[in-house]
């Protein structure tokens, strides 16, 4: 029987059979992560795929824009995991039926083909009011992972040693090693996944984690930090997502510093990549606060991102952005300590 029992004790249905369900007469689907995809999606990405695959439904992976990390590039070769990116001549059908994959529709790091159908594997807060014909968003989830294994686990099939291994990566690098915004289903099915892994691979993942091209943008990161108290302030000219967001974690690991807010000013628009390590700050409410109603951003509480567009830069035509930044940063910590 395909049910299982949650918390309180209540049967309910097993959350990949709800998508099998949905997915049985869908002539193609797609998964799809965010643009700039990193190890947790893509690996959620892939062994969806698989595990859908075993059930009889043929999917194809696709990304918005392309793969910087190198350890992201390293997961594609290893795993010979076939990704599609969306360029001019992509087409898809209004009918075609997507799944959103740590990505939600309404995200600016997301493609949005327009598809009619769509549902969503997500742990990040809801954005948007789009209805879903299948909806898993478990905001308490550290990486989308940890969510893919326990369709594995619920409909007792056994993952691949490159699935297992892929996301057993993926649930360290989003949760950093299982310290950061994990719970225990996080650490329950790292665990459970283990025994399928191949940990020599895990660690050739680990020694190609950057590039060499981006050890200059980590000497002019060191060059720019500057610290107040305990927050550490980054300005870098046109750095991408990803060596934004790693310079956000190098920064994060200095002495004394537990807030870190990281900016790149590029010809589109200007991005944020925030840390926290302070229960009583939390970087999803930061980066808002930082934006003031400008632009888009989210994420958790220890992490998150956001993104002013050029187009929606005129607030700035007569400030100066570092002075702008600090001051958005130290009123909203004011703002907290009268509370």
């Amino acid at each position: 029987m395909n049910i299982l029992r949650n918390i309180k004790g209540v049967f309910m249905t097993k959350r990949f059979q709800i998508l099998l369900n949905v997915l049985k007469k869908q002539s193609k689907v797609y998964i799809q992560p965010h643009n700039i995809p990193d190890p947790d999606a893509i690996a959620s990405s892939f062994a969806l795929s698989m595990l859908l695959d075993r059930f009889g439904i043929p999917s194809k992976i696709i990304y918005g824009d392309r793969i910087e990390k190198a350890n992201s590039k390293r997961m594609v070769d290893m795993f010979n995991i076939k990704l599609e990116c969306i360029d001019e001549g992509f087409s898809i059908e209004k009918d075609d039926f997507i799944i959103f994959i740590d990505a939600q529709r309404g995200n600016s790091n997301l493609t949005d083909l327009q598809v009619k159908r769509v549902g969503v594997i997500d742990h990040h807060d809801k954005t948007t009011k789009t209805k879903y014909e299948y909806e898993d968003i478990r905001t308490e989830m550290g990486a989308c992972s940890s969510m893919v294994a326990g369709y594995y686990q619920e409909m007792d099939v056994e993952p691949s040693l490159e699935a297992a291994t892929a996301l057993v990566y993926g649930i360290m690098t989003d949760t950093d090693n299982l310290t950061r915004y994990n719970n225990d289903a996080d650490a329950e099915m790292f665990y459970w996944l283990y025994k399928y892994a191949d940990f020599t691979m895990i660690k050739n993942l680990r020694m190609n984690e950057i590039g060499k091209a981006d050890i200059y943008a980590y000497a002019k990161a060191l060059q720019n930090i500057e610290i107040y108290g305990n927050i550490g302030f980054i300005h870098i000219e046109d750095c991408n997502d990803s060596l934004l967001g790693t310079i956000s974690d190098m920064v994060y690991t200095i002495e004394g510093v537990a807030i870190v807010v990281s900016y790149a000013k590029r010809e589109d628009g200007i991005k944020f990549s925030i840390r926290s390590g302070l229960r009583s700050v939390k970087a999803n409410s930061l980066v808002r606060y930082i934006l003031n109603n400008q632009g888009v951003g989210g994420g958790h509480d220890e992490m998150a991102g956001g993104f002013i567009r050029k187009s929606e830069m005129q607030f700035l035509e007569n400030k100066e952005l570092n002075t702008y930044v600090r001051y958005r940063v130290l009123s909203y910590l004011e703002k907290e300590d009268s509370l």
